[in-house]
């Protein structure tokens, strides 16, 4: 993609949303291991080009629908962090009233529309709100989040069918981080090229490489242009990789699932670092000007965990026990 025909102004964006995942996910990390937060954390960290750049292609009434692995694709399509906190604190002012913790969020007024633990879960839901916005008449589009286990389940394909055989503006997007929990996904799939299954279905897909936002913004907004103008669904593949365990802020090294090696090869291809070489080359921030960002965004985390630790927690009461629960 051609870089001067961006905004610089957006481009900066990009790049603080990422630094905001990065941070926050690292903080997270920290609080996790001094048992400060005790809900389980799937931890985003090494794939925030993915959630960045699909979202800055979305407008505020499209629709997300994301995975256990959600924190970055809410801080992407704009949540709001202290919520996020505080949901991680299970505090009654987080995302899901202190009652979901990491795998349960959502902000509805911002086209969150909820995470789910679910392997696949997220799918059929976006489908489903796809109908809906076609029903409608709106031009909104739905998108799914899902990681490349989720190819494994039967919904996956049945989704795939119906969007493509009602022409859904939905749009799926596989964050293929090269492993289905502990499970390196060339043992699991026969063909492990995912943006291939769309040809089946008589629908269009692309490979994307997940660790450049700018690449993912443009590959995303094709689809989404498509998806909003009636020609049906797309199948994206973003390749990526988490560099912390499958869940929690270890490194999974010492378990025999990867090497050391391996991992020192992805974080080499860190998605931030790849950016702030991009613009400074183009002469769009400065080192000094970065490192203002970067703190910016790190003060913003400290006040989202002040504003976390300072909220009540949800009431310990029979009475309590049955709220926000469909009946």
């Amino acid at each position: 993609m051609d870089i001067k025909r961006l905004p610089q102004e957006f481009i900066i964006n990009l790049y603080e949303t990422m630094l905001k995942i990065r941070v926050f996910e690292e903080k997270v990390a920290d609080l996790i291991l001094k048992k400060e937060i005790i809900c389980p954390c799937h931890l985003y960290i090494g794939q925030e080009a993915v959630a960045t750049g699909v979202c800055a292609a979305l407008r505020k009434d499209d629709y997300i629908f994301s995975t256990h692995r959600s924190h970055g694709h809410y801080l992407a399509k704009g949540g709001d962090m202290k919520k996020l906190m505080a949901e991680l604190f299970c505090r009654e002012t987080g995302t899901s009233k202190g009652r979901g913790g990491s795998m349960h969020i959502a902000s509805i007024d911002m086209g969150i529309m909820g995470s789910s633990a679910i392997v696949g879960g997220s799918i059929p839901l976006a489908v489903g709100a796809a109908l809906g916005f076609k029903i409608q008449k709106k031009d909104s589009v739905a998108v799914a989040f899902f990681g490349e286990g989720a190819v494994c389940e039967g919904v996956f394909y049945e989704s795939l069918n119906f969007a493509a055989l009602k022409k859904l503006p939905v749009i799926f997007v596989c964050e293929k981080n090269h492993y289905s929990t502990h499970m390196p996904i060339s043992k699991i799939l026969a063909d492990p090229s995912i943006y291939k299954k769309a040809l089946s279905f008589a629908m269009d897909g692309a490979l994307v490489d997940g660790n450049d936002v700018l690449k993912v913004y443009e590959k995303t907004k094709i689809a989404v242009d498509s998806a909003r103008s009636g020609e049906g669904p797309y199948l994206l593949e973003c390749l990526t990789y988490r560099w912390r365990g499958h869940v929690g802020p270890n490194y999974d090294l010492d378990k025999g699932l990867r090497s050391s090696e391996e991992l020192e090869y992805w974080m080499k291809k860190c998605p931030i670092k790849s950016l702030e070489k991009i613009m400074v080359m183009n002469s769009i921030l400065s080192e000094k000007e970065m490192e203002f960002i970067k703190l910016k965004v790190e003060n913003e985390v400290e006040e989202a965990i002040k504003f976390a630790k300072e909220s009540p927690k949800p009431p310990q009461t029979e009475d309590e026990l049955m709220l926000y629960v469909f009946k």
